[in-house]
């Protein structure tokens, strides 16, 4: 009898499996189909999201257990009656162990965040980096949890970018694949995060992928619904913010003051990135005229941000509750400058440190400050025509945000998702628009995009900007003894001039002695045996017809 059930078994299994062995080896060998990529995109929607809700409970459970807070949504409230040396010497103990982390499994000892996460998907065909990215993730945790004033979102959209790498690379995608696999993961974490499936799915576009593409769409789609129902089958169908009185908009006269209030946003975005990049190039230089020891320069950078939060708890982590209370009009004038100025300072520490997180939820808190201070301002000298100064919290909360991230379609949805008021759709645009308009000419467009211009790698201007930096001249090269090549003689009369390139070099660095020399090709050199050989000749008109298919293949992609 038990013969019977065994054989019944293996005759029902065994094809099934069988059959698994198939798909998987079709999935390695080919790629994906349609039908195939659909249910990985959900997977990796379903494990992003996993991730994301892991990050935020993993931050608040910390967070108690650090500080002892009963609710850690109001944990500035709670910090306020700690003594200020348990302040201090939480946040330099959190800082040093992030050090230790980056030091141990980055070669920079630096945060993985949004940033490498777009240089992933435009210079190495959606992956990132798993190592790092997963020590980015711990460093993060601890900084959120132990007093570090930056956002979630950063992290969590590497760890996205983690998971969907590791299929990627177990399932052989190409490059189209792999930053649509890229993207749905990110849609997936985003609207998980913040419980925004609108906005996330625009996110993983507009900041990722940086194109729209038809095809890409529906996947994306499908792993940010799935993010969003791990978000809500945890915290339910709420929004991350409520308007206690959302008041009414006067359009047509109180409209110019939400565009003073876009242009303000914007200048107050571009003093937050470039407070950033300057205590970045200030840690630097302290550091290695010092001699600081990399590890020790996070819990340097924590020990400060514990210094001020013996004053201003308000900057300890996401700073959730300040948020609330300028979207509630909770604060008055002096309260809301001054928490501006404290948290733009906060932030620019804290990232400038190296102790990890994003810039999304400060420039959410920033811009609701800034909207704050404004909208009291504008209500008290014309207050028969104004709304409630709550409003200009509203958009201000959108406005710095959205010329932070360079993302004005995605951050838009984002507030309104944030908050759930559709009423006042029209002002947040009109704020939105001109703080990326201005913001975008003083910097790189964003924040991502000047930060990875200041590593070199030149993103803002489009593909026409890094495709150059990705073909190699030994692969475009017409090798020596090719028909077509130069004779050898040549070559070493223009080697002998210093007019080569080796073989390992880009085309992007090419470019620049083709136009100095005017000359039809360049000997490509090699080490070999500790000695340079030549081993071909570069042709200018072959680089240019790599670099228009290489244009021509980015075109089709954002087009299908």
């Amino acid at each position: 009898m038990v013969e019977e059930i065994r054989s019944s078994l293996s005759q029902v299994f065994v094809p099934w499996l069988a059959g698994l062995k198939d798909i998987w080896r079709v999935l390695r060998n080919r790629g994906p189909s349609q039908f195939q990529f659909w249910l990985i995109a959900l997977l990796i929607g379903i494990a992003a999201g996993f991730a994301a809700l892991f990050f935020r409970k993993g931050i608040s459970a910390l967070q108690a257990w650090i500080y002892g807070a009963p609710d850690v949504d109001y944990l500035h409230s709670f910090a306020q009656g700690l003594p200020w040396y348990m302040l201090v010497a939480i946040a330099a103990g959190g800082g040093l162990v992030v050090g230790l982390i980056l030091d141990r499994f980055t070669p920079d000892g630096r945060v993985r965040a949004v940033a490498d996460v777009i240089e992933g998907a435009a210079l190495h065909d959606g992956r990132v980096e798993m190592r790092a990215g997963a020590a980015s993730a711990l460093a993060s945790l601890i900084t959120l949890s132990t007093g570090g004033s930056s956002g979630r979102e950063g992290p969590v959209v590497h760890m996205a970018g983690v998971i969907a790498t590791w299929v990627s690379n177990r399932i052989n995608a190409d490059g189209i694949t792999g930053r649509d696999l890229l993207g749905c993961a990110v849609a997936a974490a985003v609207s998980a995060s913040f419980n925004a499936p609108i906005a996330g799915a625009l996110f993983a576009m507009e900041v990722v992928l940086r194109h729209f593409s038809i095809n890409a769409f529906a996947p994306i789609v499908v792993a940010s619904v799935a993010g969003t129902v791990i978000n809500r089958l945890e915290y339910g169908d709420v929004t991350e913010f409520t308007l206690v009185t959302p008041g009414a908009l006067q359009f047509y006269v109180e409209l110019p003051a939400f565009l003073i209030l876009g242009l303000i946003c914007g200048m107050v975005a571009v003093v937050l990135m470039r407070a950033i990049f300057f205590a970045e190039k200030v840690g630097t230089n302290v550091q290695e005229r010092l001699s600081v020891p990399r590890w020790l320069r996070p819990a340097v950078s924590g020990a400060i941000l514990g210094g001020i939060a013996v004053w201003y708890p308000h900057i300890i982590g996401v700073g959730y509750e300040t948020t609330v209370l300028a979207l509630t009009g909770g604060l008055l004038l002096g309260q809301a400058v001054v928490f501006t100025v404290v948290k733009t300072a906060a932030v620019a520490i804290t990232m400038g440190g190296r102790m990890g997180g994003g810039v999304f939820s400060p420039s959410l808190m920033i811009g609701a400050l800034t909207g704050l201070a404004f909208g009291l301002i504008a209500t008290a000298v014309l207050p028969d025509v104004s709304g409630t100064h709550t409003l200009y919290a509203f958009a201000g909360m959108g406005a710095v945000a959205a010329a932070v991230l360079g993302a004005p379609i995605s951050t838009t949805l984002i507030v309104f998702e944030l908050t759930g008021d559709w009423q006042i759709g029209l002002a947040v645009m009109v704020s939105v628009s001109m703080s990326t308009a201005l913001a975008s000419r003083l910097v790189h467009r964003s924040f991502f995009l000047t930060q990875l211009e200041s590593r070199n790698i030149h993103c803002a201007a489009g593909p026409q900007a890094y495709l150059l930096a990705l073909i190699r001249a030994g692969a475009v090269m017409r090798p020596m003894g090719d028909s077509r090549c130069a004779s050898l003689e040549h070559c070493q009369t223009l080697v002998e001039e210093g007019l080569c390139i080796r073989a390992s070099a880009s085309l992007e660095a090419a470019m620049p002695v083709f136009d100095r020399a005017e000359a039809a090709f360049l000997p490509v050199m090699m080490e070999e045996g500790g000695t340079e050989e030549i081993i071909g000749a570069l042709y200018h008109v072959d680089a240019l017809k790599a670099y228009n298919r290489a244009l021509a293949a980015t075109a089709a992609e954002e087009h299908r």
